[in-house]
């Protein structure tokens, strides 16, 4: 059977594993649309409707584009919780969407046996200024605006291996909006970008690989971490979708034996709320990390270098 036409009007949807769908609506203006939502990875309810909320706008500011309006979703137990929880969980996500400049236009519930909150997004940015997985250029610097390392801490911290006050360096990166890192990163002319989020580095990194036909190639010892991410992925508190990552990814990967077997869990571990892989031109490259860490994103480094394309969509050396 014939595939139906494409709406011209589609500038960017799935098959580029892109972070948001994109419909042009006028020749100055786009739609960036995505929708994300997940189980708590905090016990703090206000926190996890913070961290929910942040990672789903994040989607918008990886794309080039503004977050406009939102719909909140939510699957809540029929029994068993209090409903001053989800309270806490809705304001935490309001707080953060206050704090983009998003509207809340409303949203959906649905009775489920396990609590899941998230948002559905719709940004706005002009067509001619998407950022998409597709515009990296082989000679052009690669520099991430977070550390890894919180689907490793956020599951030993549901293990009882630490304290959520030992993880909170985490779940405060968690909850800050890329907004401002995305600023700089358009005035560093900005070819390409993706937040990391639950496919890890290498994940997402394959996917701007392949979508601009290009290698991306790591520096291991330059990948930012947080404390004892490490230590606690060798003592076995990685996350299934870790695990996962690793089963899919790898084998489309190049690692050096080197590359310590720690820093393999973190490079495939699933980020919530992670931040912005950006290939820039390497001329303003380390400009733009020292002006990311001195607004505040500490851990912002160059990470590596996007090389011609060859036999592997990433390299970890």
């Amino acid at each position: 059977m014939p595939e139906a036409p494409r709406d011209p009007n589609v500038l960017v949807d799935a098959h580029t594993f892109d972070d948001a769908g994109v419909y042009r609506i006028a020749p100055d203006l786009a739609l960036i649309q995505t929708v994300d939502f997940f189980t708590p990875v905090v016990d703090d309810p206000w926190d996890f409707g913070q961290i929910a909320a942040a990672n789903a706008l994040s989607d918008v500011y990886a794309m080039g584009g503004t977050p406009r309006t939102a719909l909140a979703l939510v699957c809540w137990p029929p029994s068993g919780l209090d409903p001053a929880i989800l309270g806490r969980i809705l304001a935490g996500g309001a707080e953060k969407c206050r704090e983009a400049g998003c509207a809340i236009v409303g949203g959906h519930s649905i009775q489920d046996e396990e609590l899941k909150y998230g948002l559905a997004v719709t940004g706005s940015a002009h067509p001619d200024r998407i950022w998409t997985n597709a515009g990296a250029k082989p000679g052009d610097a690669l520099v991430l605006t977070k550390a890894l390392g919180t689907g490793i801490l956020t599951t030993a911290l549901k293990n009882g291996a630490v304290t959520a006050g030992e993880i909170e360096p985490a779940v405060e990166s968690m909850k800050r909006l890329s907004a401002g890192a995305a600023d700089l990163a358009r005035e560093a002319d900005v070819r390409c970008a993706t937040d990391v989020t639950g496919f890890g580095l290498l994940g997402h990194a394959t996917h701007m690989a392949d979508a601009s036909g290009v290698t991306l190639a790591f520096e291991a010892a330059s990948l930012p971490l947080f404390p004892v991410v490490l230590d606690l992925g060798l003592a076995g508190h990685v996350p299934g979708g870790g695990r996962s990552n690793r089963s899919y990814f790898e084998p489309q990967a190049r690692i050096a034996d080197s590359v310590s077997e720690g820093l393999r869990l973190a490079a495939f571990d699933p980020q919530t709320s992670g931040g912005l892989l950006l290939a820039v031109p390497a001329a303003g490259a380390d400009d733009l990390v020292r002006r990311l860490q001195a607004a505040g994103w500490k851990a912002a480094a160059r990470v590596g270098v996007v090389e011609p394309r060859g036999d592997f969509a990433v390299v970890l050396r």
